[in-house]
């Protein structure tokens, strides 16, 4: 046990540190090694691979996310806004990049390869793109009259066009809800509602419109007997064989035939397998991570930590949602992993990143009046 009389640099992480977040998402990170196990074999040997090659692959990149995440969650808010300009600038241009030098994959480029590693820089951009608007919404409201605004709707629309160039209609959508919420909280007017409504109807009619893929999804959705519903309806049918208690590991058959079962519908693994028990488990860790992150940024103090508390938030309850939402055909079907669960390593990798700064930004820190009081004792010469 870490005394708090240490002033080591590790027992003053340790006794600020939200021990109940970090072991909730290290939670969740363990069941991912679990269902990776559970879903994977089959698809590696359907496309002759090693049966737990992306088991090894799973845990290869989850050693260095949970040290990235441990890392990170011990930068203090000025060195979490800086490693966010370089993360997003970085991303930002590798975006771009990818139109020209990265690989198609099911009409999308998406995907760049550099020194031989497959990385998918729009899961790196969400986090940092998080932090940059909070840290101008936080701006804004501490000096009214700084463009942080308009800069911060500049950042949105440049975000925007790069990933809809790839294309890519899920992280648009997700990256647009998170910045409309901090511009909610950052107290918006009503004419800014009505015109980002109006905006956001345009966009979704134009891809509707003019993006085939998309009108093909929600065609789908809306009528299913309009096209190929193979996976959704395979997904739904393992939630009713599954029941509440699962038919117990490996006795899953979802697996073997829907392609992306250690993927985008690793959620329908877990519901066969295990049982509506540890999905509704689940949803309870996604759920607590993301109401003590909200609660702790309504408590918060400080500007910038309140707005890149709750967005971090959002991104990854979002995220989780939509995830789950389309395993079980709520919504049309959308290409978004299941955070920690999913196999992915540029998701993973950012899932950590994300989390590291949320474990910073939550840490409890001495408040401005406490401070100038430590202050007034030491200069006074009174013992604390």
């Amino acid at each position: 046990m870490v005394s708090r009389a240490t002033r080591s640099p590790f027992a003053s992480w340790w006794w600020t540190v939200d021990r109940l977040t970090l072991a909730a998402i290290i939670t969740l990170m363990l069941g991912g090694i679990v269902l990776s196990l559970a879903a994977s074999p089959p698809v590696a040997t359907r496309i002759g691979l090693d049966p737990f090659y992306f088991v090894g692959r799973h845990i290869m990149y989850l050693i260095p996310a949970l040290v990235l995440m441990l890392a990170v969650s011990l930068l203090s808010p000025r060195l979490i806004r800086r490693s966010a300009l370089v993360v997003f600038a970085i991303s930002f241009v590798l975006v771009i990049m990818t139109q020209f030098y990265g690989a198609e994959v099911k009409g999308a480029h998406r995907w760049i390869i550099i020194a031989g590693v497959n990385i998918q820089p729009s899961e790196f951009l969400k986090p940092a793109f998080v932090i940059l608007v909070a840290w101008l919404f936080a701006e804004s409201a501490k000096k009214p009259d700084v463009p942080a605004n308009t800069i911060a709707l500049a950042l949105l629309v440049a975000s925007v066009v790069a990933l809809v160039m790839q294309p890519d209609f899920g992280q648009t959508m997700l990256i647009s809800l998170v910045w409309g919420a901090l511009f909610f909280m950052a107290g918006m007017r009503m004419v800014w509602v009505v015109g980002l409504t109006g905006v956001a109807s345009f966009g979704l009619f134009s891809a509707y419109y003019f993006v085939p893929y998309i009108a093909r999804r929600i065609k789908r959705f809306l009528d299913p007997a309009s096209g190929d519903t193979f996976q959704i309806d395979n997904s739904l049918e393992s939630f009713m064989r599954g029941g509440w208690f699962g038919r117990g590991p490996g006795e899953g058959t979802v697996k073997r035939i829907l392609p992306d079962s250690h993927a985008d519908f690793v959620f329908a693994v877990a519901a066969e397998e295990f049982g509506i028990v540890l999905c509704l488990v689940l949803v309870a860790l996604f759920a607590f991570i993301v109401l003590r992150a909200l609660t702790n940024a309504m408590r918060n103090e400080d500007p910038f930590a309140r707005f890149a508390t709750a967005g971090l938030a959002i991104l990854f309850g979002a995220q989780s949602a939509i995830n789950m939402s389309v395993n079980l055909a709520l919504i049309p079907a959308k290409g978004m992993t299941l955070p920690f669960i999913s196999y992915g390593g540029s998701s993973m990798i950012s899932l950590a990143y994300g989390m590291g700064m949320l474990l910073a930004l939550m840490r409890e820190r001495p408040s401005a009046e406490g401070m100038a009081s430590q202050q007034r004792i030491a200069t006074a010469g009174i013992p604390a």
